[in-house]
């Protein structure tokens, strides 16, 4: 290696260490601030602490180093440009191309190892995190339910007015919100007291509840008795209930709901999971298709009036086309009673409020495998993302701090975080479009990297031509014209 690759690659290390050990070091407090509630005040000795965010750290690292690659990039380059240096190489016939080819070879090298990261660390230490968490749970289960504030486990919102006992497993005021997936009406639970127990071999807290009732709302047919909110109460003496302990993960760090699987994937395990949630996802949708389409016949079939106009036959040798052909279109002429009008309305009525029921049902599940199945997709393309954004932050970071010639914290920092905000915010819209199913996951993982990657390219091209960011001749010019033509003074009349 020359001196002058030495040297630029020296320089570049030692501001790269630097910045990620700050900012990482500033993401680790973040990550604290998110977990305050389930780390102060429960009695944890340190190494359980540190454990906790070292399981926690790794899945911040994809955060971390394409930011400081890209305030890294623009620092070191920034300072060359600054004191001179890139002059000194360009007279000596040194090109910024030929300069940055030392980093280049290091930031492909950096890019290959966040990618082995990213598939077999982050999701082993994604893994060993949430089973941390589990078993702290059922160590102390008074950690899971927080003295004060509502808790959300799983469908149920606990909150307590008051902790006592060795491990706070004697509650006092306790309240429960439970709400079910997809319903508007929820059950309200109030108890005097009530008790935790665990066990370190069951994924349940079972909390017992002593001298409460329960307040459910009704759904009332009649809009008008809906305007009253009506609910139903009962009491109890004790009532014992479940608490799924898997459905604990509710901080999670993308603020999803539930224990994302997904993150604890590497590239293999993906496939394979994808290829099973696909064709899972396949039968499901016939079998409710099906179930739809043979609910209609049946439904169709078992109405009275039906034998009446085929000739009475048999209802397992009817075929639905000659049904439908040979039903008038008004059906209740056929009939004389009101009572067999009346009738048949509530047939239909019944009928077609089931098959309402049955066809929102199937929706609902289907949207929510396409999520998890987006879900994977996305978490699989991640993996090279990360890969892909160290080497397109330095293309930024490089040719940006040649150009604006300021090294130190001052405006590096202002146009790092600029263009990191910018990424993320993108990368985040993606994913979350792509998991509702609005775009393929491959464009919601790639958006911000296909956005900033002209902008790489426009920068690298002006850099290594000398061309500064923005050619400002080009603009003040015209307008120092235009200027000179609206206000030119007239020369003086002679007296």
């Amino acid at each position: 290696m020359k001196i002058l690759d030495r040297y630029i690659l020296t320089s570049f290390l030692k501001t790269f260490a630097t910045v990620f050990v700050i900012l990482f070091f500033i993401f680790i407090l973040q990550g604290i601030w998110l977990f305050i509630a389930e780390l102060a005040g429960k009695d944890l000795d340190a190494w359980l602490v540190v454990k906790f965010l070292l399981f926690y750290s790794p899945t911040i690292v994809p955060l971390v180093l394409p930011l400081s690659i890209l305030l890294a990039s623009i620092m070191t380059f920034g300072n060359f440009a600054e004191n001179y240096e890139f002059a000194a190489m360009k007279s000596s016939g040194i090109s910024l191309k030929r300069a940055m080819r030392v980093l280049m070879i290091f930031i492909f090298g950096l890019s290959i190892v966040a990618f082995f990261f990213a598939n077999n660390v982050i999701p082993n230490a994604q893994y060993e995190f949430i089973n941390l968490r589990k078993n702290i749970a059922k160590r102390k289960p008074a950690m899971a339910i927080i003295e004060g504030q509502f808790n959300a486990i799983g469908p149920f919102n606990i909150k307590v007015e008051k902790k006592s006992g060795e491990n706070g497993e004697k509650l006092k005021g306790v309240t429960i919100h439970k709400r079910m997936p997809n319903a508007p009406y929820a059950t309200v639970i109030r108890a005097k007291t009530g008790l935790l127990h665990s066990s370190e071999n069951d994924n349940l807290l079972q909390l017992e509840l002593f001298d409460g009732y329960y307040y459910e709302e009704v759904n009332a047919k009649k809009p008008s008795e809906r305007k009253k909110l009506p609910f139903a109460k009962s009491s109890f003496s004790k009532q014992v209930m479940n608490i799924d302990l898997t459905k604990l993960n509710t901080n999670d760090t993308d603020n999803n709901q539930g224990v994302h699987t997904n993150n604890m994937l590497n590239v293999t395990e993906l496939n394979y999971t994808l290829d099973s949630l696909q064709s899972n996802y396949k039968k499901e949708r016939k079998s409710i298709t099906d179930n739809i389409t043979n609910r209609v016949n049946i439904h169709l079939t078992s109405l009275p009036v039906i034998n009446t106009i085929v000739d009475k036959k048999p209802i397992d040798t009817l075929n639905t086309t000659v049904v439908r052909d040979s039903v008038p279109e008004n059906v209740l002429s056929l009939f004389e009673k009101d009572s067999d009008k009346k009738r048949i309305l509530e047939i239909a009525s019944n009928n077609l409020n089931s098959s309402q029921f049955v066809i929102k049902s199937g929706q609902n599940e289907v949207r929510e495998k396409i999520k998890n199945i987006n879900g994977h997709w996305h978490a699989l393309y991640e993996k090279f993302v990360i890969a892909f954004a160290c080497i397109l932050m330095f293309f930024i970071g490089a040719p940006l701090g040649a150009i604006i010639r300021k090294g130190g914290l001052g405006l590096p920092i202002v146009f790092a975080v600029l263009i990191f905000i910018i990424f993320h915010f993108i990368n985040t819209f993606g994913k979350k479009l792509a998991q509702e199913n609005g775009i393929p996951p491959f464009l919601g993982a790639w958006m911000s990297s296909f956005v900033l990657s002209p902008l790489a390219v426009l920068l690298t091209y002006r850099a290594t031509n000398d061309i500064g960011l923005i050619n400002m001749d080009n603009i003040l010019l015209p307008l120092q014209k235009l200027v000179q033509k609206l206000f030119k003074l007239k020369p003086k009349e002679k007296e």
